[in-house]
């Protein structure tokens, strides 16, 4: 089968932020440390697979953090509405990955069972497990469920040829990396296993945290499932934009044929 197009697609951006709020011990915590936001587009001949769903206008406003695009409007620049989208993978249903799943209605969706226990259990009693979590995109998801379009996985697993999914957890409990076959080798969208090349690179953990050994052992698990480290995409670097070329359009890049530059692992 033909290697996999692989795109991101940079929805939203924070720029009011500092490295507190990017690493768990850092002794430069009031520098400044912007964040990006991204869903992934993997094509393969006629296949089509969304990672993540970013959130909509709606979350936003709700959350006090402004998308520069629709989900949904960019997909344009590929041709693509609501309708084609018949396969999500859900990394892990945090708001800003999960958050627009509403907007494809016809999607199948492939989520690790310890994400849907995790964000319907007892851990969300505790307002700080509970924060980066919506519950109406939980409740999206259980809808998704009892109609039947639920792909449940546990641990490694086989979404399409050439497209795996691996549960890494640390972030939430059922956080999931993404690997696909593409030409310049076994890729693997890291989404919030790493968010940025740096947590990785000095294994400084992200505070946002369910377990932090998970998260930990989550960098290694990266690196054995990437053909080269270079292949590790992190979930919110701005560093991405400028390591892969545009594509299409402003906000999109192309990931499959790897990185224009050096990669900071």
């Amino acid at each position: 089968m033909s290697a996999w197009q692989v795109h991101a697609l940079r929805y939203a951006e924070r720029n009011a932020r500092t490295r507190r709020d990017s690493f768990l011990f850092d002794d430069r915590h009031d520098t400044p440390h912007p964040m990006d936001y991204f869903i992934w587009l993997l094509r393969c001949e006629s296949e089509v697979i969304l990672v993540d769903t970013g959130y909509d206008g709606a979350e936003a406003a709700a959350r006090g953090r402004p998308i520069l695009i629709d989900p949904v409007a960019a997909l344009a620049p590929f041709g693509l509405g609501p309708a084609d989208i018949t396969r999500v993978i859900v990394t892990h249903m945090h708001y800003d990955h999960a958050g627009g799943l509403h907007l494809f209605p016809e999607a199948r969706l492939h989520i690790q069972a310890a994400e849907m226990a995790y964000a319907t259990g007892p851990c969300m009693c505790h307002g700080a497990l509970r924060a980066p979590f919506s519950a109406g995109h939980v409740c999206e998801a259980i809808r998704r469920l009892y109609s039947g379009r639920v792909v449940f996985h546990d641990g490694d697993a086989e979404v399409a040829v050439g497209v795996t999914v691996h549960r890494i957890g640390g972030h939430s409990r059922g956080l999931q990396a993404v690997r696909v076959r593409t030409e310049a080798g076994w890729l693997v969208l890291a989404s919030d296993a790493a968010h940025y090349y740096e947590n990785i690179a000095a294994r400084s953990p992200f505070p946002i945290v369910v377990d932090l050994e998970d998260m930990l052992l989550g960098f290694d698990r990266l690196k054995s499932l990437a053909t080269t480290p270079a292949l590790i995409v992190p979930g919110h670097d701005p560093l991405v934009t400028w390591l892969f070329p545009n594509d299409l359009a402003d906000h999109v890049f192309r990931l499959d044929r790897g990185p224009t530059g050096k990669v900071p692992l």
